[in-house]
């Protein structure tokens, strides 16, 4: 049976191979298996969906080689950045102004290497061809929020509960709505979690701590009942729980998670806990629940 569709294109020179794989690349495709013997070798370049089409009447394209995006703009831009990167203005002038198409989308043209052309598109309508699907918004208007958060590794938990202000004030909740509760450590965290979804007083609450792998030898057994504890009181209540506890090897590590280098895990959870809210609101509202 059919498995899959590959298209191959020859390059030609060692150079143009460097400068169309390290293209491909710089946009984010998925690396494929590629091959590499006594005569010849391979990039291979994945997409999760391949088409083969046959078309009469108005081509769609300059192009025979179609690749359909979600974001268009973004994909431009990189596409930009990796010919100026190479070769300026000059190689610049090798890439196209994103159009309208007759047939309701957007597509532009670039040619990363002179002879090769690939058009990039993308549907106007985002939503075309795939499922509706109701989905929570990131407005925190009207919404009452809870934080627990744990003082062990305040180095750390500190700047998560930073980054889950953050989250929630950028996103229209109002101080007040905002309660922080803090407890000793990790282990603390399920049983405040669990008081303060019974009293019903909040939309959400966003549990923050840290658990180093060094500092303690019982540390899988602590984070296990953490999870647990947090997962059953959001399962038995119905109040959404954001789980912002982390488990590093290292202090390092944790700093990367809390703002360093890999973006605030607080901030994270806090704007889950919003969608949450939201989803579940629409999803009474709307008789689904």
């Amino acid at each position: 049976m059919i498995k899959g569709i590959s298209f191959l294109r020859r390059a030609g020179s060692a150079e143009a191979y460097e400068r169309l794989s390290s293209f491909f690349a710089a946009l984010g495709f998925a690396p494929g298996k590629g091959w590499s013997d006594a005569v010849s070798r391979g990039a291979a370049f994945l997409a999760p969906l391949g088409n083969l089409e046959f078309v009469e009447g108005q081509f769609p394209a300059t192009t025979d080689v179609l690749i359909e995006v979600t974001q268009l703009d973004a994909v431009r831009q990189a596409a930009e950045a990796w010919l100026r990167a190479q070769g300026g203005d000059a190689a610049v002038a090798r890439l196209s102004a994103v159009e309208e198409t007759q047939w309701k989308s957007r597509l532009f043209t670039v040619e990363p290497e002179p002879g090769y052309t690939f058009a990039f598109w993308a549907w106007t309508d985002p939503l075309r061809g795939k499922p509706l699907a109701v989905e929570g918004d990131l407005s925190a208007e009207g919404m009452k929020f809870a934080i627990v958060v744990a003082r062990w590794n305040a180095v750390i938990t500190d700047r998560l509960l930073e980054g889950s202000l953050d989250a929630l004030l950028r996103s229209g909740a109002k101080r007040a709505d905002i309660e922080v509760v803090r407890v000793p450590g990790a282990w603390e965290i399920p049983a405040a979690a669990r008081t303060l979804a019974n009293l019903g007083k909040v939309d959400a609450i966003v549990t923050l701590g840290c658990l180093l792998r060094g500092e303690t030898a019982h540390y899988e057994a602590i984070y296990n009942e953490v999870s647990r504890g947090i997962g059953q009181s959001q399962q038995e209540t119905g109040i959404p729980h954001a789980f912002g506890v982390l488990t590093c090897e290292t202090l390092e590590q944790a700093l990367n998670r809390a703002g360093i280098k890999a973006g605030n895990k607080g901030f994270e959870a806090a704007a889950a806990a919003i969608e949450m809210v939201s989803l579940r609101r629409k999803l009474v509202e709307g008789g689904q629940a």
